[in-house]
């Protein structure tokens, strides 16, 4: 029984000695999940060339927002929504589906609408960003803001500021829409309390005056 104690624990012994044990492999393990070991962006090949992939951590990022610079140290999964509200206090654009839907997000980048809970940050920098805070110029309420006023286009307002800037940018394109335009042009809004037939008039009056 002797001599068999004493080849259990040699052989005990020597698997542990050449390498890592299995106690210092998991204590390893841990670390280098709680620590990435790459600093700064990983290199990988798409479509035939270098691209590089930043994360989890924080990025600096600079953003052109309202003919002004933003700065901020986000991480690349932060979507220009969360950006615009949580980072730089630009809180028209609002949070409802969640996943390019409803249209009360809705910003205009490079001049186009778009649902900002589905753009990320970081693809959105250096490239002009327009919220809805943007529009009263002097005090004074753009065409639209007004024309909605007048035709009582709004309830409870949570959509409002998208179909605000949807309807900029879209009568920034069809300056004499037709009511079928502006059935099409507005389809990518939303509005629970149903008052389309208001921000109809109102997209009307805009035009009317416009002309």
């Amino acid at each position: 029984m002797r001599d068999d104690d004493e080849n259990l624990k040699d052989a005990n012994h020597s698997s542990e000695s050449p390498g890592v044990s299995r106690r210092d492999f998991l204590k390893i393990s841990g670390i280098s999940v709680a620590v990435p070991l790459v600093a700064g962006p990983k290199m990988v090949m798409a479509a035939g060339q270098q691209v590089p992939v930043y994360g989890p951590g924080k990025v600096p990022m600079e953003f052109a927002i309202n003919g002004k610079n933003h700065k901020a140290d986000l991480e690349p999964r932060v979507t220009l929504l969360d950006a615009l509200r949580d980072q730089f206090e630009l809180t028209g654009a609002k949070r409802v589906c969640d996943r390019a839907e409803c249209g009360a997000c809705t910003v205009l980048m490079d001049n186009k609408p778009v649902y900002a809970c589905s753009v990320l940050a970081i693809e959105a920098q250096h490239r002009p960003i327009t919220t809805v805070e943007s529009l009263i110029e002097g005090g004074n309420l753009h065409p639209v803001q007004r024309a909605f006023v007048e035709n009582d286009a709004s309830q409870c307002g949570f959509c409002t500021p998208g179909f605000v800037v949807s309807c900029k940018a879209f009568l920034d394109s069809h300056p004499h829409p037709t009511p079928e335009d502006i059935r099409r042009g507005l389809s990518g809004n939303l509005c629970r309390c149903g008052t389309y037939e208001g921000i109809r008039k109102a997209i009307a009056q805009v035009a009317q005056k416009g002309a």
